[in-house]
């Protein structure tokens, strides 16, 4: 599942800093711009799937146009936390009724994404 939110980074030196105004305490730091947004990738990904396994709420991004920087700049950071997750799949059994089997068949639709699409929209992900 990909994510998008705003960042601010500074410069201080010889070394980067961003933070996300939208997630308190998610900062992190690099002492090159690459190197910065790959940690700053890396910790929104392990603050936001930190906030899932506690079954927090998170916070809704913020419209990157909102933020007037001084000091650095902003930036969209994106992440997918798909690849940071245990991915591991947990087989389910259901039951449909046969109709609509039969017609979800022939149409060639994946059952289990499917599932998984609903599930995430149900938990409002």
């Amino acid at each position: 599942m990909l994510f998008v939110y705003p960042a601010i980074f500074h410069k201080e030196e010889d070394a980067y800093w961003v933070e996300f105004p939208d997630l308190k305490g998610c900062h992190t730091y690099g002492t090159s711009i690459t190197e910065t947004m790959e940690a700053a990738q890396e910790a929104l990904a392990g603050y936001l799937l930190t906030l899932l396994e506690q079954n927090c709420d998170i916070a809704s991004p913020s419209d990157i146009s909102a933020f007037h920087v001084e000091d650095g700049f902003s930036s969209l950071v994106s992440c997918d936390i798909n690849q940071y997750k245990d991915t591991k799949a947990v087989k389910k059994t259901l039951t449909i009724p046969a109709w609509l089997n039969d017609r979800a068949m022939s149409m060639g639709i994946n059952f289990s994404q499917v599932l998984q699409e609903a599930l995430l929209t149900k938990i409002h992900l």
